[in-house]
C-alpha cells in the first residue's frame, strides 16, 4: 500500500500557526515532543488519575483574583512605597516573544514580579531544584512578563504534594533553551508531521494520552514497514508483544433507557430516569459513556446541555432498535484527520484497500465463529470461506469486492443455524433459521442479527467521533444520508465477533426464550424485557476480554474498538503502512 503524505491542514484553510504559542505547550514540547503535537495541533485530551487530580489541586489559582498595576506604575502602598503585587491567573502574551501564558500568580512590588507556577507533585531531588519541562515553562512566563514591560529575573514553582518552593533563575542558558524549545514547537506545528513515539521510555505509562498515542503498537507497526514485511506476525497467547499502557477495560459505560414514556434528567452529578413519579435509576456523569434512548424517551435539555460539556454523546434508537442519529458537543479539533480521510475516500485505489483488509478479516472471523460454535462444520464451507478471504484481498474493485463478500456472506449465513442449539429434551424453546432477512426481520434469529449490527454500528459511530472522524464519509459503504457509513465500515470485521457471538450466547444458553419476542405483521422484534436481556449480554460481550491478535495484550472488545480506529488514523496519515485488521484465531 502507498502510504500518503502526512495530512496537514493547507493555509488556504486557514492552516497558519497561531501568532504566539502556549507557555504550556513548550513545557509539553520538552516533555515528549508527539504529545505536544497531540494536545496542540490536533486538540486531543484524555484525563487520568494524574490530571484530574493536578486539576483539583490547582483549583484554587485558577481562580482569577488580585490586580496586576499597569509596568512603570508605582501604585499607593502606603507613604510612597510601593504597591505589593499578589495576582491569580493571569493571562498574557508577548507577539515579540511568540509566546502566550496564563500565570497561576504573579508576586512582587512596583515593577519587580515573579510568576509563580504549581504543580501537583513533589519538588523532585535534582541540582536544578525542578524538572526541565517545567523549568522552560516558568522561563517563557518570564519571557512574557519582560515583553509587557516588567522586571522579572526569577520565578517559583511551588510543588503542592511537597509543599516545596523552588525559586528557578532566569539565566542566559535557560532564557536560550526556552526560546529554542518555542521554535522547535512552531516548527514542528508547521511541519504538519507528527513526531515519532518514543521508545520504551518510561513517561509513557504515567501519560494520559497513551491510548491516543499508541506508542508501542505504532512503532510496532512501522517497524514492519522499515523491515520491508507487509504483515506483522500474530502474537501468542502467552506473548506480549507492547506494553499495555492502557488500562484493559473502560470505567465509563453506557446508560440505556427504553421504558416509553421515560424522561433523563440531571441531578447533581448524576442523570436520572423517570417514568411519572417511579424513579427507574442513575448514572452519574463520570461514569457515563454516552445515553442511549429507545422510542419516546425525553431528555432534558440541562442533562443535554451536560452531556455535551463533558463529551458524553446521546443516541437516538426507533422503539425497535434502529439507529437514527445522535446529538453530541462540537466536533473533534483534529481537521488534519478528517482531511486524510478525505483524500482515501476519493482515492479508489486506497478505498479498495481498506475495504478489502476490513472484508477479508470478517470473512476469517466468521470462519472462526463457525469453527469454534458448529459441532460439525461443513469442510466445504470452511476451505471456501478461507478461499473468499484471499480473494477478498486479490480483487480490482469495488464490485469485485461486493461479490466476494455477498457468497461469503450467503455460505456462512446457509450453515448458521447449525450453530443453533437444538430443542433441549423435554424443554420449551427452540429457534429456526433458515437464511438472513431484515427490513424488517422476520424471525427471533434475525431480529436478534439486526438489533446487535445497529448497537455496534452506534458503538463505532461514537468511536469514530471520539478519535476525530467524519463518522458519514466511508470506504467501503457509499455515502448515503443520514447513514454512519465509516462506522459501518469499521464494524465489519467485528460482525462474527460481537453481534453474531451475542446472539449465540443468548439462544444457546436459554437467556432469551420465544416469549421475549413479539410479531407484528411480518416483522419479529425484542419486547423490552427481551431487550433488557439483550443489552446485558451485549454490554458483557463488549467486557469481555480479548488477547490483541498482533500485540499480545488483553483489553476488552470495547477498548479494541477503540484501539482498531486509532490505527485507521494512523494509517491513513503515513504513520504505518497498512491499516492491522483485527482477526481472531
Amino acid at each position: 500500500m502507498t502510504v500518503p503524505s502526512p495530512a496537514r491542514l493547507p493555509p488556504e484553510l486557514g492552516g497558519d500557526l497561531p501568532d504566539c504559542v502556549p507557555a504550556r505547550m513548550v513545557n509539553e514540547f520538552a516533555y515528549c515532543p508527539r504529545l505536544a503535537y497531540l494536545e496542540w495541533v490536533q486538540g486531543d485530551f484524555e484525563d487520568n488519575a494524574d490530571t484530574a487530580d493536578g486539576r483539583y489541586k490547582h483549583r484554587v489559582v485558577d481562580r482569577e483574583g488580585g490586580a496586576l498595576p499597569s509596568p512603570g506604575g508605582k501604585g499607593d502602598g502606603g507613604e510612597g512605597e510601593p504597591e505589593s503585587i499578589h495576582a491569580r491567573s493571569v493571562w498574557l502574551s508577548a507577539e515579540e516573544e511568540g509566546l502566550t501564558a496564563r500565570i497561576d500568580l504573579i508576586e512582587g512590588e512596583g515593577e519587580m514580579v515573579t510568576p509563580v507556577d504549581y504543580k501537583r507533585g513533589a519538588a523532585p531531588d535534582l541540582p536544578e531544584g525542578a524538572w526541565e519541562p517545567d523549568r522552560v515553562q516558568l522561563c517563557a512566563q518570564g519571557l512574557v512578563l519582560r515583553a509587557n514591560g516588567y522586571h522579572c529575573e526569577r520565578g517559583v514553582i511551588y510543588y503542592i504534594e511537597s509543599k516545596t518552593r523552588v525559586t528557578v533563575e532566569f539565566d542566559e542558558a535557560l532564557i536560550a533553551r526556552t526560546r529554542e524549545l518555542a521554535r522547535g514547537l512552531r516548527e514542528m506545528g508547521a511541519s504538519g508531521r507528527i513526531p515519532p513515539p518514543l521508545e520504551d521510555s518510561p513517561k509513557c505509562p504515567r501519560c494520559s494520552l497513551v491510548g491516543i498515542c499508541l506508542p508501542d503498537e505504532t512503532r510496532l507497526l512501522a517497524a514492519a514497514q522499515a523491515d520491508g514485511v507487509s504483515e506483522t506476525a500474530p502474537a501468542s497467547e502467552e506473548e506480549d508483544r507492547v506494553r499495555r499502557l492502557m488500562p484493559a477495560r473502560d470505567d465509563a459505560l453506557p446508560m440505556y433507557v427504553q421504558e416509553q414514556g421515560a424522561r433523563v434528567g440531571k441531578s447533581g452529578e448524576s442523570l436520572e430516569a423517570w417514568l411519572k413519579d417511579k424513579r427507574l435509576g442513575e448514572s452519574r456523569l463520570f461514569e457515563t459513556s454516552q445515553v442511549a434512548l429507545f422510542g419516546s424517551v425525553q431528555i432534558s435539555t440541562q442533562a443535554l446541555s451536560e452531556a455535551m460539556d463533558r463529551g458524553i454523546p446521546v443516541l437516538f434508537f426507533s422503539m425497535g432498535g434502529w439507529f437514527k442519529g445522535l446529538a453530541h458537543g462540537m466536533m473533534h479539533k483534529n481537521v488534519e484527520l478528517r482531511l486524510a480521510q478525505y483524500r482515501a475516500a476519493l482515492d479508489p485505489a486506497q478505498s479498495l484497500k481498506f475495504a478489502a483488509a476490513w472484508v477479508a478479516a470478517k470473512i476469517r472471523n466468521c470462519r472462526t465463529l463457525l469453527m469454534r460454535n458448529h459441532p460439525d462444520p461443513p469442510a466445504e464451507i470452511v476451505e471456501s470461506l478461507n478461499r473468499l478471504a484471499r480473494e477478498a484481498g486479490r480483487v480490482e474493485s469495488q464490485a469485485s469486492l461486493l461479490g466476494v463478500e455477498a457468497l461469503a456472506a450467503k455460505q456462512y449465513f446457509s450453515v448458521f443455524a447449525g450453530m443453533l442449539k437444538r430443542k433441549p429434551e423435554g424443554g420449551e424453546w427452540r429457534f429456526d433459521f433458515n437464511g438472513r432477512n431484515r427490513r424488517p426481520p422476520r424471525d427471533p434469529v434475525n431480529a436478534l442479527l439486526s438489533y446487535g449490527y445497529a448497537l455496534l454500528a452506534k458503538e463505532l459511530t461514537v468511536t469514530a467521533l471520539a478519535v476525530g472522524f467524519d463518522p458519514f464519509l466511508g470506504f467501503y459503504h457509499q455515502p448515503r444520508y443520514g447513514r454512519p457509513s465509516l462506522a459501518l465500515d469499521l464494524m465489519e470485521e467485528f460482525r462474527p465477533l460481537i453481534a453474531d457471538s451475542v446472539a449465540l450466547n443468548v439462544i444457546n444458553n436459554g437467556i432469551l426464550t420465544p416469549a421475549d419476542f413479539i410479531r407484528r405483521g411480518p416483522a419479529c422484534m425484542l419486547t423490552p424485557e427481551g431487550r433488557k436481556k439483550y443489552l446485558r449480554a451485549y454490554e458483557a460481550r463488549l467486557d469481555a476480554l480479548i488477547t490483541h491478535p498482533i500485540f499480545g495484550y488483553r483489553i476488552s472488545y470495547r477498548r479494541v474498538l477503540e484501539v482498531q480506529t486509532r490505527l485507521l488514523g494512523r494509517a491513513l496519515t503515513g504513520e504505518i503502512p497498512e491499516y492491522p485488521a483485527f482477526v481472531t484465531r
